[in-house]
């Protein structure tokens, strides 16, 4: 899956709830450990508070996809893992089932992601990593692309300098492992 697609499976609303083991409050509320089956075939088992899941708890998505971490009122949210049924996976904190705050994703061809995310995309400070070839950005991204500050790392040299949606913009330069450099002005050109 992109990192910048919609989240796969979102869960079930719950005013149709399947059924229920476990806790409950006074007015019979889901409260405490409980272990649920939705309609639509995902289970819950883990924390919940007033109904809602609220806490720790694993939650399986009839599509094979999985989270496994922190509720707030019914939403992912704090730290958690979500596998998704391409074989990629994130690890990560959560804001309102949404990818953002400081996280690691794996790509299903085993490239990683480490670093700052907003709105389920790569943006702050990060670095990605090639898996195929061991080559780095570390830099900064602004909506899933490189922009800003960054070095793109190679096996034998590296290039040091700005970028502007994921390609080198302005001044730069390549640096060899000899010590050589190759200083330069960057610019987008189409083709």
């Amino acid at each position: 899956m992109a990192d910048d697609e919609e989240e796969v499976g979102e869960e079930e609303n719950t005013n149709n709830l399947g059924s229920y083991e476990g806790d409950r409050n006074e007015k019979s509320e889901r409260h405490g450990f409980g272990k649920a089956t939705l309609p639509n075939g995902d289970t819950y088992e883990g924390q919940y508070q007033n109904g809602k899941r609220h806490g720790t708890g694993t939650y399986r998505f009839s599509n094979t996809a999985r989270y496994v971490g922190e509720y707030v009122k019914n939403k992912r949210h704090g730290k958690g893992i979500f596998y998704y049924p391409d074989g990629s996976k994130y690890d990560g904190e959560w804001n309102e089932n949404v990818r953002e705050g400081d996280g690691t994703y794996t790509y299903p061809n085993n490239d990683t992601y480490e670093g700052e995310w907003k709105n389920h995309q790569r943006h702050g400070k990060g670095t990605y990593t090639y898996a195929a070839t061991k080559a780095q950005y570390i830099g900064t991204w602004n909506a899933g692309k490189r922009q800003g500050p960054g070095e793109l790392q190679f096996n034998h040299y590296k290039f040091v300098g700005k970028f502007r949606e994921n390609y080198p913009k302005g001044k730069g330069k390549f640096v060899f492992k000899n010590g050589y450099q190759q200083n330069g002005e960057y610019h987008i050109t189409s083709t």
